[in-house]
């Protein structure tokens, strides 16, 4: 089976485009390319590249790899790849909490199940997965996505919703600050894709 795009031609588009939106420095390297081919081929629904790479397009993207290895730019880049079913928006888990500490409850809600206000799209990469903190809300302590986690995951059962997800958190890690519920969930609501332990900081 041969892919249906052009993955040199896509990657090297994918760079320009993070020039443009970034800095002219934005390079995409060598040792990143099985990585970001199967982003392109997820978010393009390459079936044929998808299923010979593992990948299931029923799922959403988990993208984990240590600090500095460009996840978030990455998936902000995969928005302007992404064809209409893949459409997605990015919102920072930090400012998720934030919004948890003004608004309370309603949050969970919010981006369990509802449009975000500023997107179309119930399709949600919740960025730097463990960059957020327990909060109070009147005295009572919330781990927020944990619940945003376990909610959406009804939805993916009974509704496909999909999520997506970068973390620099280890799949120990996650169980550690989710607990294994939330750990055992993702493992079935994402595929899962890495950078390399060793990849350097592009910062």
């Amino acid at each position: 089976m041969h892919p249906i795009y052009n993955y040199i031609e896509l990657t090297a588009w994918l760079e320009k485009k993070g020039q443009e939106q970034f800095d002219n420095h934005f390079k995409i390297l060598e040792p990143d390319y099985p990585v970001i081919h199967k982003l392109l081929a997820y978010y393009t629904k390459d079936e044929p590249t998808c299923h010979q790479l593992g990948i299931s397009l029923n799922k959403g993207i988990m993208l984990s790899g240590p600090v500095g290895s460009g996840k978030t730019s990455l998936m902000n880049l995969m928005r302007h790849i992404a064809v209409k079913e893949t459409k997605f928006s990015v919102k920072s888990c930090r400012e998720i909490s934030f919004e948890f500490i003004q608004d309370g409850y309603e949050i969970i809600h919010r981006y369990s199940k509802g449009k975000l206000y500023e997107s179309n799209s119930k399709i949600i990469c919740f960025d730097d997965l463990g960059a957020e903190n327990n909060l109070k809300y009147f005295g009572n302590e919330c781990n927020v996505m944990a619940e945003i986690l376990l909610s959406r995951y009804e939805l993916f059962t009974h509704k496909k919703l999909i999520t997506h997800i970068t973390t620099n958190l280890s799949a120990s890690e996650i169980e550690m600050t989710y607990g294994n519920r939330v750990r055992s969930r993702m493992r079935e609501m994402v595929n899962q894709i890495s950078f390399d332990k060793n990849t350097k900081d592009k910062r």
